[in-house]
């Protein structure tokens, strides 16, 4: 796969691309995916965006201010932009996670497959009349701009200056730069790194397909995977302090007890297989938005092993799949496997599909059969 020259990628080789322009510069690629058109038409974004639990945006601007609305929306939000009394406001509708619900959408995911899927975050798509966007601003993550219908203009700067406008709704730059710009029709696609300043402009109706790869702040790392410790450290024993001394000063925190409880702390120790696992659920946690679909009347496991058996089973879109070292992570939970059943299961992570079963321990039938329950997997 490596030395493969995708289309989508400009003729380059994924080698190529990845040690000359991932995280480090921009790529414009005319034709990226030929006769695209999209996925989805404005209609149908407009009524996700209405549906319950989605995460998606509303994003207008009239007289140069912007207002940003979070969903959950009505059609007669969307209805009232159309009248004449809002002939002078641009906006913007953005939905994230359509890879989620509409099975297409997770079709296009694979082709960037050669990403790990523990960067991937969601595909975003954009809806905007002539004049829409959001302003210029920069992201925190890598993003392919694949553009469906219609044109958007592109213009992109690598400066550092990255002050906000005070008291705006978004993370609008003050002072812009444009150092390069393009109109993309549908097919093409803009690679942008993290930090790279940017601003779409929506020359006529038209939708953006945005493909982000996750980069979470050590920051917020750091501060989950403390979460992650607190429920699985045990420090034995209790504070002590049989040779008390008075102090003259009582308000102050006495160097026993700092040394004492620093030698406790000492005690908190993790190791590699601590951190992958922690990352395995970390990144395979579903957004708080996101709930899984029951089966209405579950089969019994015999039906389903029956099922499985003679159709294979597949993830459902809203699954995340991760492994490690025998572990399997998948939606926030860990599970330890077998050697043999770690390579199928990796293989369901890699795919999100597996053909018909032949066979497989109980043990596993178990555990897919409990995947099964929650809504994380079904039959083909």
């Amino acid at each position: 796969m490596m030395k493969s020259k995708p289309l989508w990628l400009g003729g380059l080789t994924i080698k190529e691309f990845l040690s000359d322009y991932w995280q480090k510069k921009p790529l414009l690629i005319r034709q990226a995916f030929p006769q695209f058109q999209g996925l989805i038409n404005p209609q149908q974004l407009i009524a996700l965006a209405c549906t319950e639990d989605i995460q998606a945006r509303l994003v207008t601007r009239q007289r140069g201010k912007f207002k940003l609305r979070q969903a959950p929306f009505e059609p007669a939000d969307f209805e009232r932009l159309g009248k004449k009394s809002e002939a002078n406001t641009k906006w913007t509708v953005l939905v994230q996670g359509v890879n989620h619900y509409l099975l297409e959408a997770a079709g296009l995911l694979k082709h960037f497959a050669f990403i790990p899927h523990a960067r991937l975050d969601d595909l975003m798509v954009s809806y905007a009349p002539q004049g829409g966007g959001v302003g210029p601003h920069f992201d925190s993550y890598d993003v392919f701009l694949l553009q469906g219908s219609g044109h958007r203009r592109w213009q992109i700067s690598a400066q550092g200056d990255r002050s906000l406008i005070a008291g705006a709704p978004l993370r609008i730059l003050s002072d812009f730069r444009v150092e390069q710009e393009w109109v993309l029709e549908a097919g093409d696609m803009l690679y942008l790194p993290p930090h790279y300043a940017h601003n779409g402009i929506a020359e006529d109706d038209c939708m953006t397909y945005s493909i982000g790869f996750r980069t979470p702040a050590h920051q917020e790392l750091a501060e989950q995977f403390l979460v992650y410790l607190q429920d699985r450290i045990v420090v034995e024993g209790s504070y002590t302090d049989p040779d008390l001394k008075t102090q003259q000063y009582p308000s102050e925190i006495s160097l026993a007890m700092l040394r004492q409880v620093g030698q406790v702390i000492k005690q908190i120790r993790w190791d590699k297989e601590d951190i992958a696992n922690f990352l395995g659920c970390f990144l395979s946690e579903p957004k708080p938005h996101i709930f899984f679909d029951v089966p209405a009347r579950p089969w019994s496991l015999a039906k389903f092993e029956q099922a499985i058996k003679n159709k294979g089973l597949k993830l459902d879109l809203k699954s995340q799949m991760l492994c490690h070292a025998h572990w399997i992570f998948i939606n926030g939970e860990a599970h330890s496997v077998n050697e043999s059943d770690y390579r199928l299961l990796r293989t369901l992570a890699d795919k999100r599909e597996l053909p018909p079963l032949k066979g497989g321990a109980v043990e596993l039938l178990e555990l897919l059969y409990q995947w099964y329950l929650d809504g994380y997997i079904s039959a083909l």
